[in-house]
């Protein structure tokens, strides 16, 4: 039976016209309006969704990851409702850091106290802030021994920085080298450009006889670095050495990304959990962004790992927001599933929005 050449004609012209809606669709995810929609739909869906168990183990770390992504996400659109909502996170704890004095995690509200602070200029903001490190310095212990596990390098690091542009004491910028280059003598492996997780991780192998190296642990690292670099003066002598870290970093988490854009929860072998990671993944698009933005990472050879990045990442907010896939609470590569979420993940998918709206 031979088709009528009009009705060809309509279904060509219906095949052209739906080629090009999913070219423009593709293309669209990486817009600025798309990007800021992305970003409001998180934000507001995490909002209206706390995590119980942030509350009743005392995380506070958890949700002061995620405040950092309201305050990328109030940046990126200048809407109060975000500002508001991280003031009164703030003043529920009275602007205040958490019990451990010296434990990185309780310091990471600092991060979204200084952000405010630059807003509000109230002294009020930071003054728990500086006491807490003020008597940090006068008793110091080296990096490996407060920092010993590779996320504090994104809990405390990106407070001091901070904390030295807000009051001009350099001293906190002084400590914040000595701890943070002790903690990388003592967990980067310079070979792989990777972080252990802590000490126990030097001879544990994956059950491929791979190293084991945590996505998400080696993305807190790669966003801390940025957030240091983001305050560091780019003529202060450690400046390059941060630089240098963060390509070297790059360079070996762009070489095992996987096909689908995203990182798996253990880097060197996708087989020990085979399985997306939204957390370690969003932290990296974060970093690599924040990297292309800022002239240290070139945009010809770290823009498609970005873009492939942010397309696997959507893949996986539902229609209300939620973004899935999180990891949950752990210290090790772990098992993952679709229905798992979690505020620090949304909030590292935020500080990578708020990155790709940057992107010319």
């Amino acid at each position: 039976m031979k088709l009528p050449i009009c009705f060809l004609g309509v279904m060509l012209t219906m095949l052209v016209s739906t080629a090009a809606l999913c070219q423009k669709k593709e293309q669209n995810i990486y817009s600025k309006s798309f990007i800021t929609d992305q970003m409001r739909k998180v934000c507001d869906w995490q909002l209206s969704n706390p995590v119980t168990i942030n509350e009743k183990n005392d995380n506070d770390w958890a949700r002061a990851a995620f405040y950092t992504g309201v305050m990328a996400t109030y940046r990126t659109t200048n809407d109060e409702k975000y500002l508001n909502a991280a003031i009164a996170w703030s003043e529920s704890f009275d602007w205040k850091l958490a019990k451990r004095l010296r434990h990185a995690d309780d310091h990471a509200k600092g991060q979204t106290y200084l952000e405010i602070y630059e807003v509000k200029k109230d002294p009020k903001m930071i003054e728990d802030v500086k006491i807490t490190f003020d008597s940090l310095i006068l008793d110091p212990k080296p990096g490996r021994e407060d920092w010993w596990w590779c996320d504090a390098l994104y809990m405390a690091p990106p407070v001091l920085v901070r904390l030295a542009a807000a009051t001009g004491d350099q001293r906190y910028i002084d400590y914040l080298n000595t701890m943070f280059w002790d903690t990388y003598d003592f967990l980067y492996d310079k070979e792989e450009h990777l972080f252990y997780r802590d000490k126990s991780y030097f001879d544990k192998k994956t059950p491929n006889g791979k190293k084991t190296f945590w996505a998400r642990g080696n993305g807190w690292v790669m966003a801390g670095t940025v957030r240091v670099l983001q305050y560091l003066p780019k003529d202060h002598p450690q400046y390059n050495r941060y630089v240098t870290l963060l390509k070297e970093m790059a360079a070996s988490v762009k070489k095992i990304q996987s096909k689908d854009g995203l990182w798996r929860p253990s880097l060197l072998d996708e087989s020990e959990v085979p399985h997306p990671e939204t957390s370690g993944s969003s932290f990296f698009c974060y970093a690599l962004t924040w990297g292309i933005n800022n002239g240290i990472l070139d945009k010809n050879e770290y823009l498609p790992v970005v873009q492939k990045a942010w397309k696997g990442l959507n893949i996986y907010v539902t229609a209300e927001g939620k973004l899935q896939w999180v990891q949950p609470i752990g210290a090790a590569p772990d098992k993952v599933t679709i229905d798992n979420f979690q505020e620090y993940g949304s909030g590292a998918f935020l500080l990578a929005g708020s990155e790709l709206t940057k992107l010319k």
